[in-house]
């Protein structure tokens, strides 16, 4: 058991990428392609629109009326 958990330690000291005997430009190239490849957090979405919001077309009951009830019919038509 204790081989494996040093192989294992000796595996991830090992480097991805070993760059020797490489030009200023070669380095430049190298970092410039790396951090093309991404990594960092996606891009938020944008908000959506109340008018695309799905519930919108959801049919709303009696009970979504401000004023529910007896004489809410005459209620609606007063100003708020």
């Amino acid at each position: 058991m204790a081989g494996t958990e040093s192989s294992a330690s000796e595996a991830s000291a090992t480097p991805l990428l070993c760059v020797s005997e490489a030009s200023a430009e070669e380095v430049a190239a190298i970092v410039a392609v790396l951090s093309a490849l991404g990594g960092g957090a996606a891009a938020p979405e944008a908000p959506r629109s109340p008018w695309t919001d799905p519930a919108r077309r959801l049919r709303r009951t009696a009970s979504t009326h401000p004023n529910p009830g007896r004489g809410a019919w005459r209620a609606s038509a007063l100003p708020r």
